[in-house]
């Protein structure tokens, strides 16, 4: 019978259980699918964290952040705001504030030459008297690479900016979700549920993507040099497409808006956009270009020092 009531691609007249349900089943739906709000993000953390536990730690604490800002944003449009929270094409200046978070943390977790006083690094490579730290790069070429964790208010930061996003789950939550609920001291309900599904799916990926980061059969610090090398590129990256993509769609939002329907009854992917091609080219042309490219040369180094120092002997 629940089921008779639960409509994920077109929610309506739902009421009671039915919408708790919806809005977790809805929160899941987001988290799988390709999101430009979540999934650069998760990716970059996770990965950076280079290991399951903390990988599942920063998927958990953006996801946190995220169902935090969707539970206050639910209870706003319960109390009548939710043509603020869906306004025309405010989605674009998230976009612009997002991106700008993104490189910014990009930036601190991979700097290229002096090293800032007040980095806490543990690189055993590293020389006080030359001021360089060697990230497998040849030091008699080109620039070094400092490289530093990122540190956990970075995605809880993220998370709660980037909920503000704009899309069919929001317009969903705020318009129909969120104004069904009994009294103003349920209206976060659906939202904070939304948030559920999403965190329950993220902090798996979190893990998962921590996993892939620690399972590359290198050393420790190798691990952690590929792991924070491939963070600092998708978020410095994305996060640069994400910028100018955001510019692009508040300076041309007709042409932004454009999209190819797929024919697929599930949000995210029932259209082929902007938000498909910014995910793309984050986690995939960036994240995992990179993450397969750093870990083969990572091996050849090893397996080239391991030679080295067993002829040797």
């Amino acid at each position: 019978m629940i089921g008779a009531t639960i409509n994920l691609w077109n929610p309506v007249h739902v009421a009671g259980f039915a919408v708790i349900m919806t809005a977790l089943l809805l929160g899941m739906v987001h988290g799988i699918t390709p999101d430009e709000h979540t999934w650069p993000i998760t990716f970059s953390y996770a990965i950076g964290s280079y290991s399951t536990r903390k990988g599942l730690r920063s998927g958990l604490i953006f996801s946190a952040a995220f169902t935090l800002q969707r539970a206050l944003a639910s209870e706003l449009a319960y109390l009548g705001f939710s043509r603020f929270l869906t306004y025309g094409n405010a989605d674009y200046a998230i976009y612009v504030v997002v991106g700008a978070l993104m490189v910014w943390a990009g930036v601190l977790i991979v700097r290229k030459g002096r090293v800032p006083f007040h980095f806490h690094l543990h690189i055993p490579w590293l020389n006080k008297d030359a001021e360089a730290v060697h990230t497998g790069q040849e030091l008699t070429g080109g620039t070094p690479v400092w490289v530093q964790d990122p540190r956990p208010w970075m995605p809880a930061l993220h998370g709660f900016i980037a909920g503000w996003g704009f899309g069919a789950f929001a317009i969903i939550i705020y318009t129909v979700l969120a104004p069904a609920m009994p009294s103003a001291a349920l209206g976060w309900v659906p939202g904070a549920m939304f948030g559920l599904g999403t965190t329950i799916i993220q902090v798996l990926a979190g893990a998962v993507f921590g996993r892939i980061a620690a399972r590359r059969g290198l050393s420790p610090e190798a691990i952690r040099q590929v792991a924070l090398t491939v963070a600092g590129r998708t978020l410095t990256w994305g996060g640069g497409a994400f910028v100018v993509g955001g510019l692009f769609g508040l300076a041309f939002p007709g042409v932004a808006n454009l999209s190819v329907a797929t024919g697929l009854h599930i949000h995210n992917l029932d259209q082929i956009g902007l938000p498909i091609f910014l995910v793309m080219f984050s986690v995939v042309g960036i994240g995992v270009t990179t993450l397969i490219q750093e870990t083969r040369a990572w091996t050849r180094r090893e397996r080239a020092a391991r030679a080295t120092a067993g002829n040797s002997v």
